[in-house]
């Protein structure tokens, strides 16, 4: 008993001035370290604007992959944005889901075949409304340039895994790496070969995020071999819904208490997807417990909270507002310093 006040006036003393410092600290900054240090934050689930956060409450509000969608999520307080990387006729990096334009802008015809100044002519458009927005098509630098500091970056590429040498470098040249998180998908050990030789011929000072999908790797035990080869801070799990009727009552394979303790002894996130895919509305991502049950259904514990509870503590959605707010509400969020809360990061892991 006679160490055990020293002790707790020292960790008190110790989290104060964590709290301080971290006070001090960009956005970004906090959220990096959350971030790399899962296994201090398994009590507080980050939430990733899908397409940099477009719809809230089953409206599109912004066109998608636009800085307005950006500012968007950055405003309701969102960790992370997620947007995809083509390149133009003329080689620039340009922020871009599909490989035509048709959906997305009033522009027609593939990315590909229109140069850069081709492109900025090219306007925005929010799907289901139509809206034509002031927006054109913006670069990779444009994109990062209204992060840094404030929001964590995660570039889907659509490219090959060679082209995110040149994406790492634009963030370089930005002194903004390590708020970019680039990510491939692994599904055999001759694609972990050939990803892990495009990592390292990168460099580092940046985050890598491997995707594991439940339609090739149906084996937790994979993701051993994955951790060794990258020691990630985070791992995408995706869940396929494959056509079937009912809800899945477990998450598969992926989301075991098996890859949940994988998870705590790697000290990584397990980051869950709960966006529809285009084209295939119903939920098929998330075994159907997906936004659309979450909102439209209005059963966000049957979506959100499930994954949660399944130890996903990165959530990626279409509806980051609402995730957000129903997350807070249900003791899934920890305040930010300077936010004027409180913030106490978890003792110790836990698997439940």
């Amino acid at each position: 008993m006679r160490t055990f006040w020293p002790s707790l006036l020292l960790s008190v003393t110790l989290a104060a001035s964590a709290s301080q410092s971290m006070a001090g600290e960009t956005r970004a900054r906090q959220i990096l370290d959350r971030f790399e240090h899962a296994n201090h934050w398994r009590d507080h689930v980050m939430v990733a604007a899908h397409r940099a956060g477009s719809m809230q409450t089953g409206k599109r509000l912004y066109a998608e992959n636009s800085l307005a969608a950006v500012e968007g999520s950055i405003a309701i307080g969102a960790e992370i944005v997620e947007v995809d990387i083509r390149r133009s006729k003329d080689g620039e990096f340009v922020v871009m889901h599909d490989s035509w334009l048709d959906r997305t802008t009033t522009c027609k015809g593939e990315v590909v075949k229109y140069t850069l100044a081709e492109l900025e002519s090219c306007r925005l458009v929010i799907e289901g409304t139509g809206a034509v927005t002031d927006e054109t098509v913006s670069t990779l630098r444009e994109m990062l340039l209204a992060t840094r500091d404030k929001i964590l970056i995660n570039l889907d590429n659509k490219l090959e895994v060679g082209d995110l040498a040149g994406m790492v470098a634009v963030a370089r040249d930005l002194g903004m790496a390590d708020q970019v998180i680039v990510k491939e998908n692994l599904w055999s050990q001759t694609r972990i070969a050939t990803v892990k030789a495009a990592m390292e011929a990168v460099g580092s000072g940046f985050q890598f995020m491997p995707i594991i999908a439940d339609d090739a790797v149906h084996d937790a035990g994979f993701v051993a071999t994955v951790d060794h080869a990258f020691a990630p801070r985070a791992i995408e799990l995706i869940n396929w819904r494959a056509g079937a009727e009912t809800l899945t009552e477990t998450g598969g394979a992926l989301f075991s208490t098996r890859m949940r303790a994988a998870a705590v002894r790697g000290d990584w996130h397990i980051w869950a997807d709960t966006y529809a895919i285009v084209n295939k509305p119903g939920g098929f991502l998330a075994g159907g417990r997906g936004d659309e049950l979450a909102v439209q259904a209005s059963l966000p514990r049957e979506a959100w909270g499930f994954w949660a509870d399944r130890g996903a503590t990165i959530i990626q959605t279409d509806e980051p507002k609402a995730a957000i707010g129903w997350l807070a509400a249900n003791g899934f969020r920890v305040p930010y310093a300077g936010t004027g809360e409180r913030v106490e990061p978890a003792a110790t892991a836990s698997i439940n």
